[in-house]
């Protein structure tokens, strides 16, 4: 991990062509991935025991498995009223590159739940050896097919392919996760509406507004900066006039910053990152982390956990969704939604 005081000196100056001094370097210079598991100011790694369950916790479980179904079925009667109308139903493909045991597990959710509401599904699974140029070629492929209203490339790709040049390729029209730069740009920016709002972000938004969290003027932090939900939350929490703070792996006294959330989104991927502790009481805490750790006794020999350790939280949280059960299930019925507005789009379907 390059240290902070090297980050300060990197954006000291920048010489231009034309002899000028610049403070400020080229943002991508500046760009490091998030190591949680070397910066200090986290200890997840030598945390106390996590204290179990005791009967006055109190926080109420945001089911997000429920809102999702009633989602789904509402989306089922518009797919079969554009079926009886105009003979055709929503269309969604997914490339999926290499062996990922999650992304598989994502995908047949996906699958899953396509085949549920009534729509087309296609997928093109492509080696992990395969080059930019095989996987920007079925992006081309789907891209023409008039029956193909939405396409997810299923991330993260494999560290030889550029997901920036990927997503460049993606038809706006299709982008149904929401990650193409203009979308992510006009998400960003006041006044301004994206075709599509990225699934998970917009799944979370979703649990609040029917949970009855009143968003506007709330103190709200996002754990995580990733492309795909903790910069999205950030701005989408932005636009519903939340005032909002990211906590990353640099972050100095995260604890401090996140015990100031009224509505705390954790996405950093680290499993029981968030400990009770963490927490302002009568917190609504949204659990996006989807971690697999080993466990002998459940069926698959591994159970799923969320970035907040569960058992702590509900005894300071006002609310909190579960994992599995409470994102992830919306995050789906998200990407179905934003499909069935791409294929009503594209065929002018009202």
């Amino acid at each position: 991990m390059i240290p902070l005081r090297m980050i300060r000196r990197m954006g000291r100056c920048n010489k231009l062509s034309r002899g000028l001094s610049y403070r400020s370097p080229p943002l991508v210079s500046l760009d490091l991935p998030d190591d949680w598991s070397s910066n200090s100011n986290f200890t997840h790694s030598h945390s106390p025991p996590i204290h179990k369950c005791s009967n006055n916790e109190s926080a109420r479980i945001i089911d997000g498995r429920s809102a999702a179904e009633e989602i789904k079925s509402s989306i089922a009667i518009e797919v079969s009223r554009m079926k009886e109308s105009i003979g055709k139903v929503p269309g969604l493909a997914v490339i999926l590159v290499g062996q990922r045991r999650d992304s598989h597990a994502y995908v047949r959710n996906k699958t899953m739940a396509c085949h549920e509401v009534g729509f087309r599904f296609s997928i093109a699974e492509l080696p992990e050896s395969c080059t930019e140029e095989e996987v920007c070629d079925a992006l081309s492929t789907y891209n023409k097919d008039a029956s193909i209203h939405g396409i997810l490339v299923q991330l993260p790709l494999p560290q030889h392919i550029d997901e920036g040049k990927i997503l460049n390729v993606l038809s706006l029209e299709k982008d149904v996760d929401g990650f193409h730069p203009l979308n992510i740009g006009n998400l960003a920016i006041q006044g301004r509406e994206p075709l599509f709002i990225p699934c998970t972000p917009k799944g979370c938004i979703e649990l609040l507004l029917r949970s009855d969290v009143e968003i506007a003027g709330k103190r709200a932090v996002v754990i995580g900066r990733s492309n795909i939900v903790g910069l999205p939350s950030f701005l989408l929490l932005q636009r519903h006039h939340a005032t909002v703070s990211i906590v990353h792996a640099l972050s100095e006294n995260p604890e401090i910053i996140a015990r100031e959330a009224d509505i705390l989104v954790a996405a950093a991927g680290v499993p029981n990152l968030v400990r009770g502790s963490w927490l302002k009481p009568g917190a609504v805490v949204l659990d996006v982390g989807i971690n697999p750790i080993e466990d002998p006794e459940s069926e698959h020999g591994y159970r799923l956990i969320g970035d907040v350790c569960f058992e702590e939280a509900i005894k300071t949280a006002s609310a909190i969704t579960p994992v599995p059960g409470g994102v992830g299930p919306m995050t789906v019925a998200m990407l179905l939604l934003n499909t069935l507005e791409a294929a009503k789009r594209a065929l002018g379907f009202t």
